[in-house]
């Protein structure tokens, strides 16, 4: 019985952990590999969770802590900024207005310790004292790279959507 409830689970919240997982990795294998880990930590330790209700937030924070594991290891969160290279075509605004899966799309083509940051302060909602004690890095590091983040995420909006047309 206890298989069948884990399987159940696990299809029920391996679509939204996967969505986690590709904010902040690129490759297909890391990803798997994170969310292979984050399920076993998940069944393992789900004795230890003191609030049901509270169980897809807990998941995504497993999660979320397995993904920053990985960047760990081949990311310095203390470097600034390589140069972005767009491969994407600019839209028309007329056409298309910009969605939150264009704006996730988008952080694909900023560089990654500015992505984390990113994710971490604006869409998982952790304070910049709690980002640099989670990447080992100073709270000025954190604000600062949050702040190229977002000064790129606009640039980027507004080169590929707002465009005027010619």
């Amino acid at each position: 019985m206890q298989r069948d409830a884990q399987h159940q689970l696990y299809e029920y919240m391996a679509p939204k952990l996967y969505r986690t997982c590709k904010r902040y990795l690129k490759k297909e294998e890391e990803i798997e590999e994170v969310l292979a880990d984050a399920f076993y930590i998940i069944f393992t330790k789900i004795d230890q969770l003191k609030e049901y209700g509270a169980f897809e937030a807990w998941a995504r924070k497993i999660t979320v802590n397995n993904c920053l594991l990985q960047l760990k290891r081949n990311v310095n969160f203390n470097l600034y900024l390589e140069d972005v290279t767009l491969k994407i075509q600019p839209e028309s605004v007329a056409e298309t207005p910009l969605e939150e899966e264009d704006l996730l799309k988008l952080l694909e083509h900023i560089p990654e310790g500015c992505k984390t940051i990113f994710n971490l302060f604006v869409i998982e909602g952790y304070g910049h004292k709690e980002i640099a004690v989670m990447l080992n890095i100073s709270e000025g590091t954190s604000k600062s790279q949050l702040n190229v983040a977002k000064t790129k995420l606009k640039d980027l909006v507004n080169q590929l959507y707002y465009q005027k047309a010619k």
